[in-house]
């Protein structure tokens, strides 16, 4: 994979729209991308590599200012450019065949290393598809997971918002340029993501949120992760196509199964029916990715566990009986999700979950789906 760092010679390009493939074909004909900025019109179109389109983007009177405002903007803290291949590219990212070119990062570059998954659905979520996000999203952050997504309303936001509850943190991928944020709804939420996690987008500075960049961007949210949860998706959604291309990637695809008059859970349905892996809680989507991600977190002791240490003679201890009830205490007879919990208990997470498996143990309560629990006693 060659390395793109020279990014006073890259951004040309970039401006340019140049793909991958197109890039590197212009880099070993004509030795490198300086030589190739030197080239005339007819050398380039001669080449038989550039469009007549970018080599009049390449020759645009304004290209020299643009670039020189993109390394501007790149100077600003919290604020990096980043080439195809050089040091600080995701490698995730650097393995797909349509890797992007350039990426614009506002926050923190080495998330963009870090083990992600991308949680994605409908625009127009119901109640339940919204709740169901954030709790998969919070749960996985703080298994150490960041969770990525588009910046949209509906699923997105509710993924974005779980993930920063945990410590995985999230990623927004947006197909806008870096300099505004779509939809306006979110403004507030963008600047808490870049605060505490990073936005990262393709596409140069000023780019207005135009309908066909969406759909590319979706390979960016896939390619970085890895593995994608579509939680609701209707079957013209464009979740479905971050699914499609997460396959062609390589990555797994979840799906979360909804009621069948639900027209919003019709595209998961119909992943699950292509294969897609059914998942009802967090800890499913865990079990599958074990092998594929070191977590930074060590995760809570399963059923499995706590059976092995109970026929080793192991018995829980006062201290822990006390907690137990105590997060009884706290919970209704309805389904309440782990960052209810959180709130009303004050209690570290990994507590939680370890008394919360004690109490399913005694019978106590039920775990339900997205991470909830109900009282049963």
């Amino acid at each position: 994979m060659s390395s793109f760092s020279d990014l006073p010679s890259l951004l040309p390009f970039h401006l340019a729209y140049f793909s991958a493939e197109q890039l590197r074909n212009v880099f070993q004909h004509f030795g490198s991308l300086k030589q190739a900025l030197q080239a005339s019109q007819g050398e380039l179109r001669a080449s038989g590599l550039v469009k007549d389109k970018q080599i009049d983007a390449l020759f645009a009177a304004d290209l020299t200012q643009r670039v020189d405002e993109a390394l501007a903007w790149a100077e600003q803290e919290n604020q990096s450019l980043l080439g195809l291949g050089a040091m600080g590219f995701p490698e995730q990212l650097n393995e797909i065949s349509d890797a992007p070119i350039l990426l614009y990062v506002k926050g923190s570059v080495s998330l963009l290393s870090d083990p992600q998954l991308a949680i994605v659905g409908s625009r127009h979520a119901s109640k339940l598809g919204t709740s169901s996000a954030k709790d998969f999203a919070h749960y996985l952050s703080d298994q150490g997971l960041g969770i990525t997504s588009g910046l949209a309303l509906g699923i997105d936001t509710a993924a974005h918002q779980g993930g920063l509850l945990g410590i995985g943190k999230t990623i927004a991928v947006v197909a806008t340029g870096l300099d505004r944020i779509y939809p306006a709804r979110n403004k507030e939420l963008g600047h808490e993501i870049v605060e505490q996690g990073a936005m990262v987008s393709e596409f140069p500075l000023g780019t207005k949120p135009l309908a066909h960049h969406f759909p590319k961007r979706n390979r960016i949210i896939s390619g970085l992760s890895v593995g994608t949860l579509v939680v609701e998706a209707a079957l013209k959604s464009g979740s479905l196509i971050t699914a499609r291309m997460a396959l062609e990637q390589g990555r797994e695809v979840f799906a979360i199964p909804g009621s069948i008059n639900n027209p919003q859970a019709k595209g998961c349905h119909q992943l699950i029916k292509q294969g897609a892996k059914l998942v009802e809680s967090g800890q499913d989507v865990l079990e599958e990715l074990v092998g594929l991600i070191e977590l930074t977190k060590t995760k809570p002791m399963n059923q499995q566990d706590w059976l092995q240490e109970t026929e080793r003679g192991s018995n829980a201890s006062p201290s822990s009986t006390v907690e137990a009830s105590r997060i009884l205490n706290y919970l209704a007879y309805e389904p309440m999700g782990l960052d209810e919990l959180v709130v009303l208990s004050k209690m570290p997470v990994s507590d939680i979950l370890s008394q919360m498996m004690l109490l399913e143990l005694s019978g106590e309560v039920e775990a339900m789906s997205a991470g909830r629990w109900r009282r049963i006693k």
